[in-house]
């Protein structure tokens, strides 16, 4: 059984769950990718108390999804950007929220759509082989094990 940590599985899932795994994180992201940035605006977002809000924002900036800006100098006010690596779980956050509309359907429909902002069709998140170009399917996938796991007994 996995404890709160993950220290003992090598597995890269379980160590993006150290750092995306806590309960507010994908939320916050998500809503920096929507556009909020300041921390009034999360917390009126989200509903979450201030203290929580305030460790989870620290942790995000720590671990190197977030950087804290400041907006204004007196008094100083800082508003929340997502860096390259924050930007990276834009495929994760999208791939969550089509499975939650296709798996955890709302009787109103999704709440959100994702669209193309060059033509206005609906975007897909897919799987895609980096040396033929081709969308890969489910039944066409191989999950091998990689260098990590050539000196671990399996």
């Amino acid at each position: 059984m996995l404890g709160r940590t993950y220290d003992n599985q090598l597995c890269s899932i379980a160590r993006t769950l150290e750092i995306v795994g806590e309960r507010w994180t994908l939320l916050i992201i998500r809503d920096v990718q929507l556009g909020l940035r300041r921390f009034e605006e999360f917390q009126e977002s989200l509903g979450i108390a201030r203290n929580v809000l305030t460790n989870r924002l620290s942790k995000l900036v720590d671990d190197g999804l977030l950087v804290r800006v400041c907006y204004q100098e007196r008094p100083a006010r800082y508003e929340y950007q997502l860096t390259g690596k924050g930007k990276d779980l834009l495929t994760a956050v999208v791939s969550l929220m089509h499975w939650g509309d296709e798996h955890a359907e709302n009787p109103a429909g999704p709440p959100r759509i994702v669209s193309h902002a060059g033509c206005g069709g609906d975007v897909r998140e897919q799987l895609v082989c980096t040396e033929c170009g081709k969308a890969v399917g489910q039944d066409a996938i191989l999950m091998l094990p990689g260098p990590a796991l050539a000196d671990s007994p399996s």
